[in-house]
């Protein structure tokens, strides 16, 4: 659960974003600046949380009065360097801000966290990582708590996200869509038939600027609340694109990830922010869909 350390929303005196270059942070900025936030946007070019002088660089670049976004990572993680590497981000950021303490923390963490169940997934449910990317953000999280007790924090954990500036281009919506336009056929692991939830970008970043404008601490997963099998995502990409477009089945190499099913409970997000309403995965598609056609 959330806690609001301010009861009416204002926005911070600034947002600094660690990863404002990626998917999440450029979402946020904008909806930050959109809103007439002040936002100071620091991707690799301007703070490398790699190089040694991380840490001192950071620090310099921070006022009292920020909030911090920190979303930057090397992901998925899927090795041990890159579990290394992002370990060693955690730490330049956590020197900075001990010695430049700041006014509010938000980390933008991941729902690979939390261990599978065939119950909807809770901000109380267990982190038990089954991967080394959910092993990463746990250790982040706990770097972060550990290391700056006296900095107000919120751990902002997203499932599966899609939208037009996907840089991943993973399975699921982003990919299918990218195929439809493509006029390309789109296989499916399977028949389609796991269930999952899938989150809009938009609603990552508007639960982000919420948080930011409460300063809210605690823990808050990003859903939307619903499953929608892949079969199903790809018969709306192929709507969205107008298309006459192939959906295939092919025979499985192995157990379907999380069991074919991994709702969430989002009692937590209607309780912190009544009025927020998550995009429904028929809409979030078409909006998608329309956003990248309008900026190719």
């Amino acid at each position: 659960m959330l806690q609001h350390q301010q009861k009416s929303p204002a926005l911070p005196e600034r947002t600094v974003i660690l990863g404002a270059g990626g998917f999440v942070g450029a979402a946020t900025a904008a909806a930050l600046k959109a809103a007439g936030g002040e936002v100071l946007a620091l991707g690799r070019g301007q703070v490398d949380l790699l190089a040694d002088d991380a840490a001192d660089r950071l620090a310099a670049q921070l006022k009292p009065g920020d909030a911090v976004m920190f979303v930057s990572a090397k992901a998925p993680v899927k090795d041990n360097a890159m579990l290394l590497d992002n370990i060693r981000m955690g730490d330049a950021v956590c020197r900075a801000l001990a010695a430049s303490p700041v006014a509010h923390l938000l980390y933008v963490s991941s729902d690979a966290v939390y261990a599978d169940t065939p119950v909807p997934l809770t901000e109380a449910s267990a982190a038990a990582p089954g991967s080394l990317h959910g092993a990463m953000h746990v250790a982040r999280e706990v770097m972060l708590r550990s290391n700056l007790p006296q900095t107000p924090l919120c751990c902002l954990r997203p499932t599966l996200i899609y939208g037009a500036s996907d840089p991943h281009n993973g399975y699921g919506p982003n990919r299918f869509r990218r195929l439809a336009n493509e006029g390309s056929p789109i296989r499916l692991f399977g028949e389609g038939e796991e269930l999952r939830d899938h989150v809009l970008v938009d609603d990552v970043a508007e639960l982000a600027r919420l948080i930011l404008c409460h300063r809210s601490t605690g823990i808050l997963n990003a859903a939307s609340g619903t499953v929608t099998s892949f079969r199903r995502l790809a018969e709306l990409a192929v709507a969205a694109a107008g298309r006459e477009v192939a959906i295939e089945g092919s025979p499985r190499s192995g157990p379907m990830p999380h069991n074919g099913y991994r709702p969430f409970d989002i009692t937590a997000i209607q309780q912190a922010f009544p009025t927020f309403r998550p995009t429904p995965i028929e809409d979030g598609i078409a909006l998608a869909q329309k956003t990248a056609a309008a900026a190719a």
